[in-house]
């Protein structure tokens, strides 16, 4: 009796020392947006993949650098892949369009076919949630006919979640194509690179790092890039943009590299994640909207 008290006692320690570290683990999910925008982008993201960093990547199917970009992604098992849900089109000579066509989806393109370049000027356009609907699902069509194993949605510049009416898009075509949400998985932003001085952004990334929030997801989403004549030539139509874009997408991406080869994941014993292995570990029926949760 006594040995079967023991015993049980032991099994008890071990089973609380397990959940303590579970609790105590470091989770961190990487998402790099933007892959398809440019050449630079993709070799930015190329260069990730083959530093072996497990990472999320968002692509942007209305690009004209989206084919390229399946190229890498389909020969990367390292990440996972979402669609970085397209409705705006914010650069300076360099602009694109619906995937589904400018005649279908009239109400969310200007006088020359191109989406607008902020939120403000889409929705003063009073777009139609139908044509919302038909352009975000051509999107993510076109992804999948393009062999992309998709997992998970996410939203370039907040606009396709931007109201209610068009969340509720967002979340029927999860449902419909059994896809993720990024941040319905109850994931806690972390303070991004991408505004932080040129010079600081490494000791940024280790100051996240060194404050993740254990027993739970934390989120880091990124914007990487090379800084070359094609992404330096890019200049944002927005007022708010961030100035020497290229050079700040660049420094994030060595920000990144160097996070790789000096082990600062895994000194830290933080947990890398990706979208298909959260949505594996808790399933699609599990995802809550962040309006609903206030997370």
């Amino acid at each position: 009796m006594k040995r079967l008290l023991i015993l049980v006692f032991f099994v008890i320690a071990i089973n609380l020392s397990i959940a303590q570290n579970t609790d105590e683990e470091k989770t961190l999910l990487i998402r790099c947006d933007d892959i398809g925008m440019s050449h630079s982008v993709n070799l930015a993201a190329k260069e990730l993949i083959d530093a072996g960093l497990k990472f999320s990547a968002s692509v942007m199917v209305p690009c004209a650098w989206f084919d390229e970009a399946v190229s890498i992604l389909k020969e990367a098992d390292n990440v996972s892949i979402g669609i970085h849900l397209t409705l705006n089109s914010e650069w300076k000579n360099y602009r694109w369009g619906p995937v589904a066509g400018a005649s279908k989806v009239s109400s969310l393109v200007d006088s020359l076919g191109y989406f607008f370049p902020s939120r403000a000027k889409f929705f003063a356009n009073n777009p139609s949630p139908d044509e919302v609907e038909i352009e975000l699902r051509a999107q993510i069509e076109k992804a999948i006919k393009a062999g992309l194993n998709i997992s998970y949605l996410d939203y370039h510049m907040g606009t396709a979640v931007d109201k209610p009416e068009l969340r509720k898009i967002v979340e029927k075509l999860a449902r419909e194509f059994n896809l993720g949400i990024s941040r319905y998985f109850g994931e806690i932003d972390v303070n991004s690179m991408y505004s932080v001085p040129l010079e600081s952004k490494y000791n940024h990334l280790v100051s996240v790092l060194d404050s993740l929030e254990t027993g739970t997801t934390n989120l880091l989403v990124c914007h990487v890039g090379k800084d070359n004549d094609e992404l330096s030539a890019l200049i944002d139509l927005n007022e708010f943009g961030l100035k020497e874009m290229s050079k700040h997408r660049e420094a994030e991406l060595n920000a990144l590299l160097k996070a790789i080869l000096s082990n600062d994941f895994t000194k830290r014993k933080i947990n890398l994640i990706s979208y298909s292995e959260i949505i594996k570990l808790k399933g699609l029926d599990k995802m809550k909207s962040p309006i609903e949760t206030g997370y």
